[in-house]
């Protein structure tokens, strides 16, 4: 029997990025607020002992327990989805701080084009450069409607970059309140490579802090130590901006913010027009709550967002075979797989040290900054040079031909560790007709409750799009004075392992019409006015960029319909 609590104004369910951002917002304002983590809490002293590459980056030990809850999978919906049983593809954050906690920091804002991608596409190319089932549209947003929000991010964050920006990236409003991280020997062989080529490099925008910073809402923070400890693992100088260090502060210390670990939000109560609450679990003692509310914000992670309306049978599933519905619709990944590796014989580099976001990148093939009327795919690709930190137990380069274990295989790694640097792109995603998320039939979680079902594979725009953009990143390392450089140009089948991106998308989109779109530009529900659903689940197609940017400014504009929302309830124009 479930033990029903006092109403409250404002749940939140999910209290990483979005949910730390939105409960800070409102706090300040006044408003009090729950805040419903399923994880536990974690602090920075939670990672005074965080060098530990096994324990974290092999063991996941800030992941999700896939034994009790995990995806499953299947390409086609002709085939049989089963379940993700150890990490591969992509990582599950869990926890107090979520995903935010295990970032590497990398800060991209998406392109306008991205925004208005359908119609930017047509105006230039016609209706038929569009393929058959891509399902792309626009947002219901504009860059320029964005862009302030981008700020408040990038000032609460410290976004460390460059004072001024390419031109083929949007246009800024503010400069990033601190400046970009260390320029490497390596990083300036890049940037010098792609300028002869005439390109137009820039050290990529980080979230590892470059100096000491105090916020606008009086958070200071020292900078980062460039350990290579970003990626699955938690910061224990506080450098990287992270929800733990940023604004859930800011709420816990407004007095405001009921923040509960351990509780596991299982269902939204609702009456088919508004939520009334939320039913959730208390993970340590099995204990069954309802928590009235008279506003529910949904901001956990995509598959989470997603099963959570599916199981609540609030919106209505998307059907492929139909084309209807739209909870589950426009599932997007991200398209790795273009690279250039640079080996140099009688250099070498220190690669393990570094930070997650140190490194410089270049947008002249990203999203519609080229000509693709000859080409047979949309959008494109961030190409970067990273020096992220590589660590011994999962960096292990050699040439091709090398055996996989053995004398010569330990000989090979050992000699060029600190020999090989990599020209990578980060690809943008297409949603199409047949990509989606719905309940999986057959599997349920430790509760008994149906597991998410993805359906997913990559499309002939993947492979021409990655074939293309590897041609490019070998332009680049082929002028970065190495011995030889080894180029992959090829992606085949989507596979569940290994990992390539967790940069998952789309599942509950925004947009401008109820029927293929689950909220509104505000992040507000159209089929119940009192719910906003928050996060990379609402993008309508996944950008050649990390999406935790545009996350936070659609957070920030989504605590700014909340309040106009408290103010004078209905739906928000």
């Amino acid at each position: 029997m479930a033990t029903k609590l006092p109403k409250v104004p404002i749940v939140i369910v999910g209290m990483g990025w979005v949910g730390g951002i939105i409960a800070a917002e409102l706090t300040k304002a006044g408003h009090s607020v729950v805040g419903l983590e399923r994880g536990k809490s974690r602090n920075t002293q939670d990672y005074y002992h965080v060098h530990d590459e096994l324990r974290y980056a092999s063991r996941y030990e800030l992941m999700q327990d896939l034994s009790k809850e995990t995806v499953t999978f299947r390409n086609t919906s002709k085939q049989r989805a089963l379940p993700m049983r150890s990490y591969g593809s992509f990582l599950l954050g869990d926890g107090l701080g979520g995903a935010g906690v295990h970032w590497n920091g990398q800060y991209y804002r998406f392109l306008p084009y991205d925004f208005e991608i359908r119609s930017k596409t047509i105006e230039r190319y016609g209706a038929n450069k569009i393929p058959d089932g891509m399902t792309i549209r626009d947002w219901g947003i504009t860059y320029d409607q964005l862009e302030p929000y981008y700020v408040k991010f990038e000032q609460m964050a410290g976004i460390g970059g460059e004072p001024t920006t390419p031109a083929n990236v949007g246009a800024m409003s503010k400069a990033f309140p601190v400046g970009p991280m260390k320029k490497t020997p390596a990083m300036k062989l890049f940037e010098d490579s792609a300028k002869k080529l005439g390109y137009h490099p820039y050290i990529i925008p980080s979230a590892n802090l470059t100096e000491v910073y105090k916020n606008p809402d009086g958070i200071e923070r020292a900078p980062c130590q460039y350990c290579g400890y970003c990626e699955r693992f938690g910061c224990e100088y506080g450098a990287k901006s992270d929800p733990v260090v940023t604004v859930l502060p800011v709420a816990q210390q407004s007095g405001k913010l009921d923040l509960r670990t351990h509780s596991n939000v299982t269902e939204i109560l609702h009456d088919g027009k508004r939520a009334t609450g939320v039913r959730y679990i208390n993970t340590p003692t099995g204990e069954e709550y309802i928590q009235p509310a008279d506003v529910v914000i949904l901001s956990s992670y995509l598959f989470s967002n997603v099963r959570l309306l599916l199981l609540s049978k609030l919106g209505t599933p998307y059907d492929p075979n139909t084309d209807t519905g739209s909870v589950g619709r426009n599932y997007a990944y991200q398209v790795n797989g273009a690279s250039t590796n640079v080996v140099y014989e009688d250099r070498e580099f220190n690669m393990a040290m570094g930070a997650g976001a140190l490194g410089s990148s270049f947008d002249d093939f990203n999203g519609d900054n080229f000509d693709h009327a000859d080409l047979k795919f949309l959008h494109g690709a961030n190409i970067r040079f990273t020096q992220t930190g590589l660590r011994p137990i999962q960096f292990q380069p050699a040439p091709a031909g090398t055996p996989k274990w053995g004398a010569e295989f330990k000989k090979q790694t050992l000699h060029y560790a600190n020999r090989t640097l990599t020209v990578a792109a980060q690809g943008s995603s297409m949603p199409w007709r047949h990509h989606y998320l719905d309940l999986d039939p057959e599997y349920k979680d430790a509760l008994g409750l149906p597991l998410i079902r993805l359906t997913f594979d990559f499309e002939d725009q993947d492979r021409e799009l990655v074939k293309y953009i590897a041609a490019r990143t070998k332009e680049i390392a082929d002028g970065m004075g190495g011995t030889k450089t080894e180029m992959h140009d090829s992606i085949k089948q989507y596979n569940i392992v290994p990992y390539q991106s967790t940069h998952n998308t789309g599942g509950t989109i925004m947009g401008s019409d109820p029927k293929t779109s689950v909220v509104n530009n505000y992040l507000q529900m159209w089929d119940a006015e009192n719910v906003f659903i928050c996060g990379a689940s609402t993008f309508s197609h996944n950008s050649g960029f990390n999406p935790t940017a545009t996350v936070g400014a659609m957070a920030y504009r989504a605590a700014d319909g909340i309040a106009k929302y408290l103010a004078k309830p209905g739906p928000l124009a």
